[in-house]
């Protein structure tokens, strides 16, 4: 291999780029416009969840317990309007839940004594039901604390304390784990349609006629795609970082390193799909499947690899985007060091290397014939 016709191809392939505009407008506002809405629209936490209030007791005390629920800031209390069917606001979907105080709570609370308050939620979104669960068991020592002048006594007293993320903060979970779909998703689309473009061109015919070498082609096509994924990864993390306020406390330059490794797998991915594909529309479907379903659904994103079926969890662990992920993650939050993350790195480069050698052997047999 001369690494000079691998340049030539290369400055061809950035001619082609300066010749369509719309390559480096997608390449560099996609990204923006993708971290922004999802970043803004993706959210797990919830507020001004309704819940309406049955309040049999009308006391001071279970105007409090109202108040406790209604200053966390999780919760809008109204006032219910049925109070023959306490559920009917659940079954009109008009609240997501009740909260039914019986009579005589103000008297127990008043004299030490225990009262019990039920609460009904609609269980039909289980993530969401969750969730709210969670704000609803949190509410518990807020009310202890505010009808009793000490803490609730107990033998054992368990405290969580909440590492990297102490805030449970969505947009920091959420972001980090964008840019890997969106530095994916973007360079198997720039890759996929070079190859099967210039097949339908009758340009490869003449390429491959050439002393340009396969391997010389993978690699000059990949080489200025490169440089615009940096760029555009580049504007995301400051979009991250200015935009969202994520907390970067790793290494900038284990995560150079790591964007580069992860844009070259995506790159070649997209070559590999356009020289088997060799047809536009058939690579921008393969690039649609291959880059959007396993990115979303299969990198760890939203839902965790731990928890998927085994066979799920094997393809999961073939996809750049789901080792990416680890990194890009431990690098932001945890500030994870090169050893705590050399078994991801190793996998990437392997899945970065794996597309450029098959899309080089697929190239020597189209010469060959």
């Amino acid at each position: 291999m001369k690494f000079s016709r691998m340049l030539a191809m290369a400055k061809k392939e950035v001619m082609h780029i300066l010749r369509d505009p719309f390559t480096i407008i997608m390449s560099i506002g996609f990204p923006i416009i993708l971290v922004i809405y999802f970043g803004f629209a993706i959210d797990f936490d919830f507020r001004g969840v309704k819940l309406a209030v049955y309040d049999s007791d009308n006391t001071r005390q279970s105007r409090e317990l109202s108040n406790v629920f209604f200053s966390s800031g999780y919760f809008k209390l109204e006032k219910g309007m049925y109070p023959d069917t306490m559920m009917k606001e659940i079954e009109l979907e008009k609240d997501f839940g009740t909260i039914i105080i019986p009579p005589g709570f103000g008297r127990k609370i008043a004299s030490g004594k225990e009262s019990a308050v039920q609460i009904l939620i609609d269980g039909t979104d289980n993530q969401k039901t969750s969730i709210v669960s969670r704000y609803i068991g949190s509410m518990q020592k807020a009310v202890a604390s505010r009808f009793s002048d000490a803490a609730p006594q107990s033998p054992v007293n368990i405290r969580v304390r909440y590492l990297y993320n102490p805030e449970l903060n969505t947009q920091w979970f959420i972001v980090p784990g964008l840019i890997v779909v969106v530095i994916g998703l973007l360079g198997i689309f720039m890759t996929a349609l070079t190859v099967s473009r210039e097949w339908e061109n009758g340009s490869m015919e003449l390429l491959l006629s050439t002393p340009v070498k396969p391997l010389e082609i993978v690699l000059g096509k990949i080489i200025p795609y490169v440089a615009i994924g940096l760029a555009g990864s580049s504007l995301v993390y400051l979009i991250a970082r200015l935009v969202f306020n994520v907390l970067f406390v790793g290494s900038h330059f284990l995560l150079i390193c790591a964007v580069l490794i992860y844009i070259v797998a995506s790159l070649a991915q997209g070559i590999l799909i356009s020289v088997t594909l060799r047809q536009q529309n058939k690579a921008t479907q393969a690039a649609l499947i291959l880059g959007i379903l396993p990115s979303l659904l299969l990198s760890g994103l939203i839902f965790p690899i731990e928890s998927m079926p085994m066979f799920f969890r094997g393809v999961a662990s073939i996809l750049p985007a789901r080792w990416f992920m680890i990194i890009i993650r431990g690098l932001f939050l945890k500030g994870s060091t090169l050893t705590e993350l050399s078994l991801p790195f190793s996998i990437l480069v392997l899945l970065s290397l794996i597309p450029i050698i098959i899309a080089s052997k697929k190239f020597k047999r189209d010469i060959e014939q």
